[in-house]
């Protein structure tokens, strides 16, 4: 049985191991990578389930049938790797450097970097084609400070979903928790669509999804804020955006981290988007600053987001020491 502090440990040695080594190619170009394979127990049971004959509450009871399955599954998984783990000379590293394939500060980090290096080396087609990989809206439609503010604003969320929210989970629940998490992070953005084919079928998934990041989505709007000045920012105005526009945002918890990056840079972000052919009149986070944004200031997330992770490591470094 894990000790409180033994969880820690292995949270802050996740956090290194996924600094060092983060999501290695040559590896998951010859295994499927864990959430690929959650990705395809979904899609099975979206298949299996989803009948498009079937009625609203008969596709919102299989949606909970479904994430009831996959909750208990990956709970189980979670529970047997621990025991097994826990067993063996070097369970802690092996445990850690386990979770850390399932965090995602250094693969996040890249992803929006590549942004940058797109706007530098070809222009703007080409950073169009590298934001694609990390926002769902349609790149060909945005002009330069668009994409870049699609950058930014996606490197605030996934800080929030692939970052604080993982390490959060893990820290409270261990490998279980992590797991659990992950696997309903990852229904949420498959089948938690308001379409008529996943307003019913994915209700349980989103909802479920929503309640597991209220806590880690204001953790990571805080840590944002704390070090806003690494990017010339102030913390205090940081604070006063996220307090102030974080509940404008359509989602319960998207809104916390990007209203936060939004002050931290003195930037207006999220506002009208388009998804393909849909339009999403959403308001702006932080209206009335600086609304222009370029290359510079995806660098000036990206400094933020390693300052964030680094604050991060720092606090349960500390709390591995006294707990």
């Amino acid at each position: 049985m894990l000790t409180g502090s033994d969880t820690i440990l292995i949270v802050v040695l996740a956090i290194a191991f996924d600094a060092l080594i983060g999501d290695p190619d040559l590896l998951w170009r010859r295994f499927p990578h864990p959430v690929a394979l959650m990705g395809l127990a979904i899609n099975l049971l979206d298949r299996t389930l989803n009948r498009e004959q079937w009625s609203a509450a008969q596709r919102k009871a299989a949606g909970c049938l479904t994430t009831g399955v996959l909750v208990a599954t990956c709970g189980s998984l979670g529970l047997l790797l621990e025991a097994a783990l826990g067993s063996t000379p070097l369970g802690h590293v092996a445990q850690g450097l386990l979770a850390s394939i399932l965090i995602a500060q250094r693969s996040l980090y890249q992803h929006v970097s590549r942004v940058v290096s797109a706007f530098t080396d070809s222009g703007l087609a080409e950073a169009r084609r590298a934001v694609s990989m990390i926002v769902g809206r349609d790149p060909e439609q945005l002009d330069a400070s668009g994409v870049s503010r699609a950058a930014i604003e996606s490197c605030a969320e996934n800080f929030s979903d692939g970052v604080v929210a993982p390490l959060f989970w893990l820290a409270l629940l261990g490998l279980p928790g992590l797991l659990v998490y992950k696997v309903v992070n990852t229904a949420d953005s498959m089948i938690g669509h308001r379409s008529a084919q996943y307003e019913s079928f994915g209700w349980a998934a989103a909802r479920l999804d929503d309640l597991l990041n209220l806590a880690p989505a204001r953790l990571a709007a805080v840590l944002i804020a704390l070090v806003a000045p690494i990017a010339g920012g102030s913390a205090a105005q940081a604070f006063k955006v996220m307090w102030r526009d974080a509940s404008k945002h359509r989602s319960p918890n998207a809104g916390w981290p990007e209203s936060a990056m939004a002050g931290a840079l003195g930037l207006a972000l999220v506002g009208p988007r388009s998804y393909g052919d849909r339009l999403v009149d959403d308001p702006f986070l932080n209206a009335g600053a600086r609304f222009d944004a370029g290359a510079a200031d995806i660098r000036r997330a990206l400094n933020l987001l390693i300052a964030a992770c680094s604050l991060e490591a720092a606090i349960y470094a500390a709390l591995a020491l006294v707990v």
